[in-house]
């Protein structure tokens, strides 16, 4: 079993960037495919982005490709969200995800995902 705990939400300005992280308990972390997915309000949780057990594997929604680079250090259990150039439609709350996988599995979809963060909040004002 996998904790999973957001960090580097707030609020910036159209055109700024944040970097989230998303700290994982346990030491089988090199074990799990990592995502992270956001959610507007009154709207479905929907896919950023995913990567694999090595960081040469990662895959990205079109709304964010360019913008978004996710990375992770194994050898600190963390996996890092570089967003740049945000736009007011990126504003949501930001959760990561893990599921337990093979060597080169990623994963877009939410029921795919065994453990979630509580989630961090991503305002970007205009």
């Amino acid at each position: 079993q996998v904790q999973l705990v957001e960090s580097g939400g707030g609020l910036v300005q159209v055109g700024d960037s944040l970097r989230l992280s998303c700290a994982a308990s346990g030491r089988t972390f090199n074990m799990y495919a990592m995502g992270w997915f956001r959610q507007a309000p009154g709207k479905e949780r929907e896919f950023v982005a995913a990567i694999g057990r090595t960081t040469s594997n990662t895959i990205y929604a079109d709304s964010v490709k360019g913008r978004f680079t996710l990375s992770r250090d194994n050898a600190k259990n963390t996996v890092y969200l570089q967003m740049n150039s945000l736009k007011s439609e990126d504003t949501a709350v930001y959760y990561c995800a893990a599921r337990r996988s093979g060597f080169t599995e990623m994963y877009y979809n939410v029921r795919q995902y065994d453990y979630w963060g509580q989630g961090t909040q991503v305002t970007v004002s205009s």
